[in-house]
């Protein structure tokens, strides 16, 4: 992408409603723009980067077996009459009516609708295990919207749903989607720490939140220092194999939210040098309630026996809005964004320092185009301004690897290469530019572990 052709509106200064860095520089980088209270447009570079997580997901989301769909957003007040959480929910829930007067909802989650699409075709236990998942924009009426997309009322979730015959298969399930998870954030370069948590409204008696840490995080968690290394299950892992060594491996070391921590037991736990308490921010929630939504609505199944036997469910959620903002918490310092290269919105950037300039433009067209021509998601400023504004841009966006052709460094053949996250700088002729880059980024797309 040709950088005087792309839609990229940067700000200079910070918006004043901005709280946290993240909203702060999703706005100044052009990535959203509100256009309420908790709601945003996704412009270009953000909607990319949105695109590229969900990619990710859904890829992670296949391999473990779950298999997508998509519902509507707008849901009847009658399924959630059936299971009771119409009126227990509250008022995060927005309630209207169309014009022959039904009850209607805009979705803040799916439990209800999904298992009325599970009632309605599955009946067997010969159909079992299931699990469903999609990718849909939600709507919950926070009273107090804030952090730009990090708590925002319009949101995009990733919602799976397993559905078992009994308790033993259903765990197995959660055991799956938890392995699913931590390959998940490892592939966006994130280090996500799965905790004990509080299942909250959603019901159940088994749950984990995924904890990335950061200053600006909205709640206190309690952890071994050893998790944070821990290795992620590797590309090869059966998901058709019990995972649950995987799942008691990681369990074991002590990490809970601030809802479930016990000082006593922490501190008997976690000897003193290993303890971890710092602020964190949610980025994935998983569940398993048994029958808490099928028994009611008569999500049944056919046993092998004949009888007839309340499935065992479980709800997975990641927020994809979310953890953009999550990730730039993660990845940033005082000159901008510094994207994880799986997760960048480009990334490389051609900058010409000499816009005109023969030698200068030619240099950097062709290495454009052997960026485009090896696969690599690039950008060119072939914008006529100063280097300064340039630089600065680039590292406001955040792209990983910055090419920088100019007429001194044409001199001698060479161009510089700059690494956004550490900030390293290297000289390479032309020739070497375009393989060095690729050798940095392919390994570090994380398309395999």
């Amino acid at each position: 992408m040709r950088l005087s052709r792309y839609f990229l509106p940067l700000l200079k200064e910070t918006p004043k409603e901005a709280e946290i860095i993240s909203h702060q520089l999703m706005l100044r980088a052009g990535m959203i723009k509100q256009q309420g209270a908790g709601s945003y447009t996704w412009l270009p570079l953000g909607l990319k980067v949105l695109n590229k997580l969900t990619r990710i997901i859904e890829e992670e989301q296949n391999r473990s077996g779950a298999i997508q769909l998509l519902m509507p957003t707008l849901q009847s007040a009658d399924l959630w009459r059936e299971s009771g959480r119409y009126d227990a929910y509250g008022k995060e829930m927005l309630r209207i009516k169309d014009r022959h007067e039904r009850d209607l909802l805009y979705g803040p989650t799916n439990e209800e609708m999904i298992t009325d699409v599970f009632r309605t075709y599955v009946k067997s236990y010969k159909d079992l295990p299931l699990n469903l998942y999609h990718i849909q924009w939600k709507f919950r009426d926070e009273v107090r919207p804030r952090f730009g997309t990090m708590r925002s009322r319009e949101f995009l979730m990733k919602d799976a749903y397993s559905f078992d015959l009994d308790e033993k298969s259903a765990v197995d399930a959660y055991h799956r989607m938890f392995v699913a998870y931590l390959r998940t954030f490892y592939r966006m370069g994130l280090t996500a720490i799965p905790m004990r948590a509080d299942t909250g409204p959603i019901g159940g008696n088994l749950s984990h939140e995924f904890i990335i840490l950061a200053e600006t995080g909205e709640s206190q968690v309690f952890c071994h220092r050893d998790i944070l290394d821990k290795p992620i299950p590797p590309l090869e892992t059966d998901f058709r194999a019990d995972l649950t060594p995987i799942f008691e491996d990681w369990t074991s070391l002590y990490a809970a939210t601030e809802d479930m921590v016990d000082a006593a037991a922490y501190e008997a736990a976690v000897p003193e040098d290993k303890r971890v308490s710092a602020r964190g921010i949610e980025v994935g929630h998983i569940f398993y309630f048994g029958t808490k939504y099928s028994k009611p609505m008569g999500a049944s199944v056919t046993g092998a026996d004949g009888k007839e036997t309340d499935v065992h469910m479980g709800s997975y959620g990641i927020g994809p809005s979310r953890l953009v903002a999550g990730i730039i918490e993660a990845f940033h310092d005082e000159n901008g964004i510094a994207w994880p290269v799986s997760v960048a919105p480009f990334e490389a950037v051609v900058i010409n320092l000499k816009v005109g300039d023969a030698g200068s433009d030619a240099a950097a067209e062709r290495l454009y185009a052997d960026f485009l021509g090896e696969g690599i998601d690039a950008l060119y400023d072939d914008r006529d301004q100063g280097a300064g504004g340039k630089f600065a841009a680039a590292d406001l966006i955040g792209v990983p690897y910055q090419v920088i052709v100019g007429p001194r460094g044409l001199k001698d053949g060479t161009v510089e290469i700059k690494h956004r996250q550490s900030g390293e700088r290297e000289t390479l002729s032309i020739e070497e530019a375009v393989g060095r880059v690729k050798s940095l980024i392919v390994p570090n797309r994380r398309d395999s572990l």
